[in-house]
């Protein structure tokens, strides 16, 4: 009795480092659904899949491409997060069982297996504002699917006989198949094959001279393979990639090193794992544990270090989220809920929100404003995060458009350019083009629906009209219009065309004086002011155009205002404000602006004196 409780207890911790895997990729499920649901939902409007013959010939043009192909697929189901995220833990659960069986990990060691999927996850969550330049599509599966079919490779290589030179064989025509299925993993899994040659097997031995011809071969097929399917067969790839296929390329204006460390990790991990496959002396016991329990703590400290966490970022996803559903007041939701300096998108998403819901000129200034700069090391250009559909909602058809197809032709075709395609087509009233887009989105799982809701509108710009989705923008329609340059400059570009384009529509007059605040010009102000005023005889005067016209009656003088009939409380807040400056010679603007914001911050009278310099992009 006494030697069989040793043996229960051995048994018992035998288990706990496989329940330390199921409780760790429970908490990554978690974490995934609570911490990125919008960046998921982000990752399949930025994806397209298409159920056409042709969409997977599209695919066959370079190597790697089965990665592309079932990558685009599941990623498709990111539209609902938890699906997507049961997806991905359905094939790292498969990883690890592959690893297990390919380098003969014991389960006492099981915690070793989960070190690929924390870098995978990585490799996804540490993306930031990469999301919207990745040119590999089907990323986040990407190296998953390519790692699995890696390993599963050299598992099925463990099963080939010693004899008649089967595995210097296999290894060769398997990376001859593989290669162009999965492309760079497919020279992985020939790599780690040369590897595990080299290992003791006594159910295959092999001598010498065959682990010298295995290696070998491992050795001629990554050489030689790629460069005979690019002479040969995928011609389309670029030669100085032909070795990368399937791995995503992080250069912009520069190269950016630091996000292929995730892959460098991977393939050490598994370079590693093959070296020591079939080990025999993977102890159990109270030491196995510890080490296992200190691995864990780096896998866990390497994840919270690199996982991106920029407060800005996963602001501004939420936010477009609820603009692609028209979901205004959720907008503001966010915005009045901003617990940092904003981006200038974020800024102008609140702004867009406040102006369709009637109620910019009277709040534009209630919410925190700011101009922080996104932390990335990217070149970061508001065109490719929010542009699109602040273009669009502004009814600058022309730029939406333009960049839509642009990053198409430079990113690759995506969900959100072809439902902005179609929107733009339709409200231009170019309807053979529309229905073009709308046909291609028909193809696809999620948005069927949404194309032949789009569908409808077709041939009937009244119906369009009497939409909520796009009544405002027929409104921003009514200008002359003429050939221009953006620069990639978003905001500027708007506030402009507002100024130097008139209209006689009173939305579209609105915008005119917003933007004359904006630019914070008194003489652009006034004609417009008194042209919004005249379209309004009956409406109250919005309290920031009230503030803008009383500011600049006392500072110019050369408008009488002395008969506006002025609201009592801007005329107080002007005081006050004056006041307090006033009370606080010679002090910098910066401190200034942070005593003074707790009382002003939500007046014009605020924007334009303490409010300067804001960077755009």
């Amino acid at each position: 009795m006494k030697s069989e409780k040793p043996t229960s207890l051995k048994k018992s911790l035998s288990w706990l480092p496989l329940c330390m895997v199921v409780v760790v990729m429970a908490v990554v499920a978690w974490s995934l659904l609570h911490f990125e649901s919008e960046l998921l939902w982000k990752a399949q409007e930025l994806n397209l899949f298409l159920d056409t013959p042709l969409f997977l010939e599209q695919q066959q043009v370079t190597s790697g491409w089965l990665l592309t192909w079932l990558g685009c697929w599941l990623t498709e189901f990111f539209f609902h997060p938890a699906l997507g995220v049961a997806w991905l833990i359905g094939w790292w659960s498969l990883l690890m069982f592959l690893v297990a069986k390919a380098f003969r990990i014991p389960r006492h060691w099981a915690v070793v297996l989960l070190v690929p999927v924390v870098v995978l996850l990585l490799t996804d969550v540490s993306l930031g504002y990469w999301i919207y330049y990745l040119k590999l599509r089907g990323h986040f599966f990407a190296a998953t699917i390519g790692t699995t079919m890696a390993v599963a490779a050299v598992w099925l290589y463990t099963f080939m006989p010693a004899k008649y030179w089967v595995r210097p064989l296999f290894v060769f025509f398997s990376t001859v198949l593989l290669y162009p299925l999965i492309g760079f993993y497919g020279l992985l899994a020939s790599l780690l094959m040369g590897i595990v040659a080299w290992r003791q097997d006594k159910k295959h031995p092999t001598s010498i001279t065959q682990r010298l011809v295995i290696s070998a071969a491992a050795l001629l097929a990554i050489a030689a393979v790629p460069q005979f399917y690019y002479r040969y067969v995928f011609c389309q790839t670029n030669i100085v990639n032909i070795y990368w296929t399937g791995l995503p390329i992080f250069c912009l204006e520069e190269e950016t090193p630091e996000y292929y460390t995730p892959y460098y990790i991977l393939v050490a991990w598994l370079v590693l794992l093959a070296a020591v496959s079939r080990f025999r002396r993977w102890s159990a016991g109270w030491l196995a544990l510890a080490c296992q329990a200190g691995l864990l703590f780096l896998m866990a400290w390497g994840t919270y270090s690199h996982w991106y966490k920029d407060y800005n970022f996963h602001k501004e996803l939420r936010m477009q989220r609820c603009m692609e559903q028209c979901d205004w007041q959720g907008v503001l939701a966010e915005a009045a809920d901003q617990h940092d300096e904003p981006t200038r998108a974020i800024v102008m998403m609140r702004n867009l929100a406040l102006f369709r819901l009637g109620r910019q000129a009277d709040e534009m200034y209630h919410y925190l404003t700011g101009a922080k700069a996104s932390d990335t090391p990217l070149p970061l250009r508001m065109t490719q995060v929010v542009g699109r559909s602040i273009y669009y909602n502004y009814g600058q058809l022309n730029f939406c458009y333009r960049w839509c197809l642009e990053d198409g032709v430079e990113m690759g075709w995506r969900v959100e350019y072809m439902k902005y395609l179609v929107r733009c087509s339709l409200v231009s009233g170019d309807y053979r083009v529309a229905r073009k887009y709308i046909d291609l989105l028909k193809h696809t799982r999620y948005y069927r629906d949404w194309a032949v809701r789009m569908e409808r509108f077709i041939g009937n710009e009244q119906a369009m009209r009497q939409d909520p989705e796009f009544e405002q923008i027929f409104h921003l329609l009514t200008y002359d219009d003429q050939l221009a340059s953006d620069n990639s400059m978003v905001e500027y570009f708007l506030m402009n065309h507002f100024i130097l384009h008139h209209s006689e529509d009173p939305l579209y007059q609105l915008q005119e004086v917003l933007s004359a605040l904006w630019l914070k010009d008194i003489q652009a102000f006034w004609p417009r002011f008194f042209m919004y005023a005249q379209a309004h005889p009956h409406d109250h005067m919005p309290v920031h155009f009230q503030e803008a016209a009383y500011l600049y009656g006392h500072l110019e003088h050369e408008v009488d205002i002395s008969q506006m009939p002025f609201d009592e409380q801007v005329k107080k807040d002007y005081a006050d404000f004056m006041a307090m400056a006033k009370a606080y010679p010679g002090m910098s603007e910066e401190k200034l602006g942070e005593i003074m914001r707790p009382r002003f911050g939500h007046t014009f009278y605020y924007e334009y004196f303490l409010i300067r310099n804001q960077k755009l992009y």
